[in-house]
């Protein structure tokens, strides 16, 4: 007998990130606050390397583009999760789900390859600075920036394609603050281990591959940087270390959530609370703390704005 991939759940149940009143009101306020202060500085970095005529290396290009995916995805899951902590009934129709899940992998592959082409253009600047120049044109930057758009829109659409296909026949509680793959499967009416194994595969592999060939690759550059005697050699090491930090902060909590087997374990919501909420808005501004340049910038910005 033929099993139909009927969706008959119309809705799913979030569950939330605690069932506790008192810290659910405790992690609006924080959440609230933590967006308010730290959000706009996104943007202020955005329009910074946007308006200031000094900020057009390829590397501030990218740092922009950076801190938009970062603002983007935090759009995703946060503004919901504060509405659900007002809410006694947390629920998100069977399209709304699908959308978000959408959107998270479609932004968060996204950021994952454009940590690629950001240690790409370190590595030329560093390692191969005479060919600095013409490597990483004006137009070689927007193919790349169009490349891994692309590729963040593959990655998730592979994603929604292979959950489409599965029957959601009941039940609908979703053990999660959202919508993610590991949680979602779970809930299909079908034996989904093929289906899980593909998920590992498109997520969880390639995010493990990437995080160890990234890594590599600044090992490689910090090496270098280190034989050399150079008098930026400062600023290269720590635009470097910043990137590592970076790459720790997005990867880190991907590959503890997509590279094993989707079974619950006590700290995932915890994780996905950070890798989702937290890190994305603090990225950029982990890294704009470490770069002269744009904060110099910046301060200038906001001085002429308030003299205006």
């Amino acid at each position: 007998m033929e099993i139909e991939n009927e969706t008959v759940v119309t809705e799913f149940i979030l569950l939330g990130l605690t069932q506790s009143p008192e810290i659910q009101l405790l992690v609006f306020v924080l959440i609230l606050i933590f967006y308010l202060i730290i959000l706009p500085g996104n943007f202020l970095i955005i329009l910074t390397i946007r308006s200031v005529p000094g900020l057009t290396a390829p590397l501030y290009f990218f740092l922009g583009n950076l801190a938009f995916l970062d603002a983007s995805y935090s759009f995703i899951v946060a503004p919901r999760m504060l509405a659900d902590f007002l809410s006694e009934r947390k629920v998100i129709s069977y399209r709304g789900c699908i959308t978000q899940l959408f959107f998270l992998h479609f932004l968060g592959g996204g950021e994952g390859l454009l940590l690629v082409v950001m240690a790409f253009d370190r590595y030329m600047a560093i390692c191969r600075p005479l060919h600095y120049s013409t490597v990483m044109s004006p137009r070689a930057c927007y193919v790349m920036l169009l490349a891994l758009w692309l590729g963040g829109f593959i990655h998730s659409i592979i994603q929604v394609a292979l959950i489409l296909r599965l029957p959601f026949c009941g039940p609908n509680q979703l053990d999660n603050f959202f919508c993610d793959v590991p949680q979602v499967i779970k809930l299909a009416c079908t034996d989904t281990f093929v289906v899980e194994l593909l998920m590992v595969f498109n997520s969880g592999l390639l995010t493990l591959l990437c995080f160890l060939g990234l890594l590599a690759s600044y090992a490689v550059i910090l090496c270098h940087i280190h034989r050399s005697a150079s008098e930026g050699k400062s600023k290269a090491m720590s635009t470097c270390t910043t990137h590592v930090i970076i790459i720790l902060l997005i990867f880190g909590p991907a590959i503890f959530i997509y590279t094993r087997p989707f079974r619950a374990l006590p700290a995932d919501k915890v994780v996905s609370f950070f890798h989702t909420v937290i890190f994305p808005v603090m990225n950029p501004v982990i890294y704009t703390l470490r770069n002269q340049e744009v904060k110099i910038s910046m301060k200038k910005l906001l001085i002429q704005h308030v003299l205006c």
